[in-house]
């Protein structure tokens, strides 16, 4: 047991160390930022999946003085906040399980925490890190607004005929101000569950992991009652102020959950067609280039709802 505890904080001190060290690159690679920061939780999901709670909390800890020491503690509290909590939070869900008997099971079986929470809870996760971002940061209006002055800058300085009047650009910030975090949110959350994603295989094929491979179309799907939380954020962005920008980060954020679960659900739907490979080529890029159909796949996941729960035998020592 001693040598597991060591060999467990081992890996979460340089799975943190990792963590840091690809945050810190995201501030130095604009092109690449968002992708970097998003496979910083992949060593805390890496660790905590395979080697339990005791790594993820020393990874994060770790991650969090590395960054600290080399950059700030304002960069630091950022990072653990939207991507390092988020992270060893979802590894610590993924390896919760409990008798099946409890849950009306058979004996001598293990039901493993659902996957329509975990993805809920990330939803949630990804909110609250947001709004403490934005917070400390001072986000308002006033940050999308200066955005959209400086695309129509650039906009001027390619086409110098162009030069909206002051009622247009009005209409296009009050539209940005609600964009911004809803599409912030929405990537942020399809990042974070895509590392998650990639985190399980990873461990599945070292053999470390604890939780069974689930079949992602028949299980990906969103808690019914996030439907309620995604309804008040819709809500709330008629309200205006801050309160509207909080409604559209919830939108963003949820909603990706229910986009993700859309998408899942059509691939469990078509499997088995002889047509469902170019489908899905069309579906993924059509939402990439024209965005609207994502209105389809976000449907899909809100009339689709569950709880699937995997169930696994009792390994016998």
């Amino acid at each position: 047991m001693k040598n597991l505890n060591k060999t467990s904080l081992l890996t979460g001190v340089l799975a943190g160390f990792t963590a840091a060290l690809l945050s810190m690159g995201a501030n130095t690679q604009s092109s690449l930022a968002i992708v970097l920061y998003a496979a910083s939780a992949l060593p805390i999901l890496i660790a905590g999946l395979g080697w339990g709670n005791a790594a993820a909390i020393t990874a994060i800890v770790s991650a969090g003085a590395t960054a600290a020491a080399l950059v700030s503690p304002y960069f630091a509290l950022l990072i653990l906040v939207v991507t390092l909590i988020p992270a060893g939070w979802l590894s610590h869900l993924a390896n919760l399980a409990r008798p099946a008997t409890e849950l009306g099971g058979p004996d001598g079986a293990l039901a493993w925490y659902p996957l329509s929470d975990i993805l809920s809870h990330l939803a949630g996760l990804v909110t609250a890190g947001m709004i403490i971002v934005g917070f400390i940061v001072g986000y308002d209006s006033g940050v999308s607004d200066r955005m959209v002055d400086i695309v129509i800058q650039a906009v001027k300085a390619q086409e110098p005929l162009y030069n909206p009047d002051a009622a247009a650009i009005a209409q296009i910030k009050s539209i940005f101000t609600l964009a911004l975090p809803l599409i912030q949110g929405a990537v942020w959350v399809v990042m974070l569950f895509s590392a998650y994603y990639v985190a399980t295989r990873i461990v599945q094929m070292s053999g470390r992991s604890l939780r069974p491979r689930e079949d992602i179309p028949s299980t990906l799907r969103m808690h019914r009652n996030a439907i309620f939380i995604f309804l008040g954020g819709l809500v709330l962005t008629f309200v205006g102020g801050a309160p509207a920008t909080i409604g559209a980060l919830v939108c963003g954020t949820f909603g990706a959950g229910f986009l993700l679960a859309g998408f899942a659900s059509f691939h469990f739907r078509t499997r088995g067609k002889s047509w469902r490979l170019p489908v899905l080529w069309i579906a993924y890029l059509s939402v990439l280039v024209f965005t609207i159909p994502a209105i389809f796949f976000l449907l899909t996941g809100l009339t689709d709802t569950r709880r699937t729960i995997a169930v696994t035998p009792v390994e016998k020592n």
